[in-house]
């Protein structure tokens, strides 16, 4: 890459650059562009392909951008009936968790902005195992098995939010999740109250104001 931003350099002005260096540093700026817009928007729900031949497939295939932050549109819908697995690999659904609030989190093992909140999550978890006050759950949206999962977080030295398994990616296609991390808050009557879109700290100022509005 260094090597490559040198040639272009030492081209010297675009007017005065071969048409092949100039397509070099086109191709190189649109690069960099879609990079810096995945790290903004967070990780699309399928797994990253291989990066395409050209840079015109390469835009074509790009995902549209979601920006990052608190989405109230869904607010007051119900949560799914959708099925997933519970850590013990037993059939579950949010619907199970309805008479207390919930925050249930859509991840993903290869998802970097997800393993990164994975921790303030379970610190979130933690807080909350005896006041029974906010259920916390984060449901693996990986193809793999469950096993994969479980010591996936357990590398990761996380145990409170336990290894919820969706292998078939259900949930997110019921809620609409094109987007991971995202996290759902939902009310103690089962209903949707925000949507947040990307990694958040959920132990600072900014998630307990949110969290503030569940019950």
């Amino acid at each position: 890459m260094e090597a490559l931003i040198s040639r272009i350099t030492a081209a010297g002005p675009p007017a005065k650059r071969p048409p092949h260096i100039w397509f070099a540093e086109l191709s190189l700026r649109s690069i960099v562009l879609l990079l810096g817009l995945a790290l903004i928007a967070g990780c699309d729900r399928q797994k990253p392909e291989a990066p395409q031949a050209n840079e015109a497939n390469a835009t074509a295939a790009a995902p549209d951008i979601v920006e990052k932050g608190v989405d109230r549109s869904q607010a007051g819908k119900a949560a799914p009936p959708t099925i997933f697995q519970d850590p013990d690999g037993g059939d579950i659904s949010i619907a199970q968790f309805k008479g207390v609030p919930t925050l249930v989190n859509l991840w993903a093992t290869w998802c970097g902005p997800c393993i990164k909140e994975l921790p303030t999550l379970d610190k979130l978890a933690a807080s909350h195992a005896v006041d029974g006050q906010l259920g916390v759950i984060s449901v693996s949206q990986d193809t793999s098995d469950q096993k994969a999962v479980k010591d996936f977080l357990a590398n990761l030295g996380v145990k409170d939010i336990g290894a919820y398994h969706d292998s078939s990616m259900a949930l997110s296609s019921a809620l609409g999740v094109q987007t991971m991390p995202t996290t759902v808050l939902y009310g103690s009557d089962g209903k949707e109250i925000w949507r947040y879109i990307g990694d958040l700290d959920w132990t600072g100022p900014e998630a307990q104001k949110l969290l503030s509005e569940a019950k």
